[in-house]
C-alpha cells in the first residue's frame, strides 16, 4: 500500500475496530466510512478500470459512482456512504 492520503487529526476517542484491506490487517474508528478507513491506510481507494489511474472518491455523497469497492465475498459497496464494520474484508485491487 502507498502512503496514506488522509491523516486523522481529530475524533480519536471513538472505539477502534479491525478490518482487512487487500488482505492487510488495518484498524479504523467506529463510525468511519469505508472511504475514510481505507484512505487513512492507503494513498488511493481504487484504480480506474479504464485508465488505471488512482481514484479516491469524488462527490462524497454516493452520486458519482467513483468510490465503488467490494468485499472479499464479492459484494459491491460505495465507500463514501457505507460505514466500515468490525471484521470487514475489503478488496480494492480489481474492484469495479
Amino acid at each position: 500500500m502507498s502512503a496514506p492520503l488522509l491523516h486523522r487529526v481529530a475524533e480519536t476517542g471513538r472505539a477502534e475496530i479491525s478490518f482487512t484491506l487487500d488482505g492487510v490487517p488495518c484498524t479504523a474508528l467506529a463510525g468511519d466510512t469505508v472511504l475514510t478507513a481505507v484512505l487513512t491506510h492507503a494513498g488511493r481507494l481504487r484504480r480506474n478500470e479504464f485508465s488505471g489511474a488512482p481514484r479516491a472518491g469524488f462527490c462524497m455523497m454516493g452520486a458519482c459512482q467513483d468510490c465503488w469497492v467490494q468485499t472479499a465475498e464479492g459484494a459491491r459497496l460505495r465507500a463514501c456512504s457505507t460505514f466500515v464494520q468490525d471484521g470487514m474484508s475489503l478488496v480494492t485491487e480489481g474492484a469495479p
